[in-house]
């Protein structure tokens, strides 16, 4: 099977695949972290975080391009209780024009508390040192967890997938 990507720079399909590999996001207001998976739609990898900014869709583009990419896993932002909270409907938008630029099918994955699981993966049950506390404070505020936070999204999305064909 042939998967095609709409380039919105110059308004036309072009091939970009024969295989199935995935984009993984956590949306956020500010950045959005990404993850990919391998190229044979098993493994999850955290990729990086894109600010949120006016350029978000050119940067996509660039980033499905180069990684192949043939469909999209985005995580659907619920409370407690399970219900969507009040980021859903800016992912809602942000599905839409999604679908409308790329032309890639969006699926949704149920996120809860994947920030701070990625935040928990990465801390360890050792003393931290001050040199390694500052570099966990700054890898918060860099943003790397969303991205780990994408690549947790992607790999439950992947794993339930994998586990129908089976």
């Amino acid at each position: 099977m042939d998967f095609y990507i709409m380039d919105i720079e110059i308004g036309k399909k072009e091939k970009i695949s024969n295989g199935i590999r995935f984009l993984g996001i956590d949306y956020g207001t500010k950045r959005i972290g990404l993850a990919i998976s391998d190229e044979n739609g098993v493994l999850a990898f955290p990729k990086e975080i894109v600010l949120n900014d006016i350029n978000i869709f050119k940067k996509l583009g660039e980033i499905i391009r180069e990684g192949i990419i043939s469909e999209i896993v985005i995580g659907e932002s619920v409370d407690f209780s399970g219900k969507l909270n009040v980021l859903s409907d800016r992912i809602e938008v942000f599905i839409l024009e999604l679908e409308d630029k790329f032309k890639l099918p969006v699926y949704k994955q149920k996120e809860f508390l994947t920030s701070v699981e990625a935040r928990k993966a990465g801390s360890s049950k050792k003393s931290l040192n001050q040199s390694q506390v500052h570099s966990k404070v700054k890898q918060i505020k860099s943003g790397r967890i969303d991205a780990s936070a994408a690549a947790l999204i992607l790999q439950r999305y992947l794993d339930k997938i994998n586990n129908t064909k089976i």
